[in-house]
């Protein structure tokens, strides 16, 4: 019995110390934090870099509420990809490209600094992977030329209204829900309509005269417009009906 328990006792601080002697990167690795600025005049910045294994880079920029952010990245490993963090958040993205893609614009709804963070997939960081990127970032005014004069904004928010639109969230696209949306008008017949089903999915549907589009390439969208309504299915799951007057304004 005590041959047993002296074995056992070896075999224990044996396992300490190759616990000990593990690398660093099976532990969390603090996030390195770079600032981006514009040149003079210029509304867009390229960074490069590279990250390896589980090393993690945040990019931070000041913008206002109502612009608008566009972000591609460029890299080497398929694995490589970043997401979009509004202020004040460190974990809650609102774009993340690992579902998403490597490009994304979108409507900023609040002041401050956002955070566009670089990292590998943790399948390529367990594998020590690395790669190289080149990141675009670009902030510019609301897409489309100014808005209407006296188009005033709901107060407190970059939206010139809000309220609620009939939508549907699954196969049947004659579902009775309702989403909740923001509209950001630019030039007459241009404007983005922000939509949030009950469920927390966000769109950003972007109207231009007679087309409409959405950022996400992995997106299929389907647009048809009646009288005054637009009719939208993304995926022939999610289904939205875009009055008009959420447009113009009228």
């Amino acid at each position: 019995m005590k041959a047993c328990c002296v074995s056992l006792s070896v075999s224990l601080v044996i396992a300490w110390m190759l616990l000990l002697m593990c690398p660093s990167s099976f532990a969390a690795q603090p996030i390195e934090v770079q600032r981006i600025n514009f040149a003079a005049g210029a509304s867009s910045a390229i960074v490069k870099g590279s990250i390896k294994g589980y090393r993690i880079v945040d990019y931070r920029l000041s913008a206002s509420a109502g612009q608008t952010m566009s972000v591609k990245l460029k890299t080497s490993n398929l694995s490589n990809y970043f997401n979009v963090l509004p202020p004040g958040e460190s974990e809650v993205a609102l774009f993340i490209g690992s579902t998403s893609g490597n490009e994304w614009t979108g409507t900023l709804a609040t002041d401050g600094d956002y955070t566009v963070r670089v990292y590998l997939m943790r399948s390529a960081a367990r594998r020590n992977e690395s790669a190289k990127y080149a990141l675009t970032v670009g902030v510019t005014s609301a897409p489309g030329g100014a808005a209407p004069s006296g188009d005033a904004k709901v107060v407190g928010t970059p939206y010139h209204a809000a309220g609620k639109v009939p939508c549907s969230i699954g196969p049947d696209p004659k579902g009775s829900a309702q989403c909740t949306f923001g509209v950001i008008r630019s030039k007459p017949g241009n404007a983005e309509v922000h939509v949030t089903s009950p469920g927390g999915t966000r769109r950003v549907l972007n109207f231009t005269g007679d087309t409409v589009t959405i950022a996400d390439p992995s997106v299929h969208l389907k647009a048809s417009k009646q009288v005054d309504e637009w009719s939208i299915a993304i995926n022939d799951y999610e289904y939205y009906v875009i009055p008009e007057a959420v447009i113009t304004g009228g």
